[in-house]
């Protein structure tokens, strides 16, 4: 899954050593982990996002409204769909990025060392977000409309089903892809900053003459949190016009190129980066926890298997 650093003796033939299975199942772990502790921050970003000016002051504001409506459970309104959906998601994410390295490699044979560069890694992580967005725009979707729901009596669906249900009805398959462009724009080259700063971070850290498999797990979490800081510091720009698009009820918006025209001529550029702040705070524990999850099951596969 990771970019294995290997040391500068010459090979006639480099193959990454992590299977697309294991892949596969380790980015499954690591999304597990994500969700759970990153949930309530993402939660207040949509809710920032997508309110009007004024609703709130901030992510501990969305926090005590949230607790004060709906209870401690509220902060965790909307997620079962990234929770169900996301092992398959992630783990494509992790899969198609060691894909993405192996394309690579096939394009570079005979190369010396199975080091990949900056652009390389980067291509890689771009990579993993094309087929990642085919799983990840619907269930952003479905997310974004519980989350952005009244409470109480105001509260229009009972969970995710009947929010498929809903969409499906309003304008078929297409209500339920809306957004599909804007996902594929905030996480190619998202995903790109992503496993770069984490790739990079994680080489910097191995001790001189040492592995990648050397490194303690709060190693593993500083790399991992940076590595979500980096994605969301990039991203934020086209996630507020994806949560936009995808909670606006249907005809509002001609598609992602009208959302921020709409915002910049209503709001200014400064909307552009409405829920930095939960963002930002989400990112750090959340990927931490993912790499983790990530590294540590990938670890123990390669143990069993």
């Amino acid at each position: 899954m990771s970019a294995e650093f290997a040391d500068s003796k010459p090979a006639q033939k480099v193959v990454p050593q992590t299977s697309a299975v294991k892949s596969f199942l380790s980015g499954g772990f690591g999304g597990i982990a994500a969700v759970l502790v990153g949930h309530p921050f993402d939660l207040a970003k949509v809710r920032i996002q997508t309110s009007a000016n004024g609703a709130y002051t901030g992510t501990l504001d969305v926090f005590k409204q949230t607790v004060k409506a709906d209870g401690f459970r509220g902060l965790y309104r909307g997620m079962a769909t990234p929770l169900v959906g996301v092992t398959p998601i992630f783990a494509v994410s992790f899969w198609a990025y060691d894909m993405g390295k192996k394309m690579v490699y096939a394009a570079t044979p005979g190369r010396a060392s199975q080091e990949l560069s900056i652009p390389e890694l980067a291509f890689a992580g771009f990579f993993s977000a094309v087929p990642t967005t085919l799983l990840m725009s619907p269930s952003e979707r479905i997310k974004v409309v519980l989350q952005t729901q009244g409470s109480g009596a105001n509260k229009l669906y009972n969970g995710p089903v009947d929010v498929v249900r809903a969409l499906y009805k309003e304008g078929g398959m297409a209500s339920i892809f809306r957004g599909t462009g804007a996902t594929l724009l905030r996480d190619g080259p998202g995903s790109a900053a992503y496993f770069v700063a984490y790739e990079l971070i994680k080489k910097s850290l191995i001790p001189e003459g040492g592995k990648a498999s050397d490194l303690n797990p709060f190693t593993v979490m500083f790399a991992g949190g940076m590595a979500g800081v980096a994605m969301w510091t990039i991203a934020i720009p086209p996630d507020v016009l994806k949560s936009r698009l995808q909670s606006a009820p249907a005809g509002t918006y001609k598609g992602t190129t009208d959302v921020l025209r709409v915002l910049l001529k209503t709001e200014g550029p400064q909307a552009l980066f409405k829920g930095l702040g939960p963002a930002m705070l989400r990112a750090f524990p959340a990927n931490a926890a993912c790499f983790l999850g990530v590294e540590y099951s990938l670890r123990m596969m390669n143990i069993i298997f």
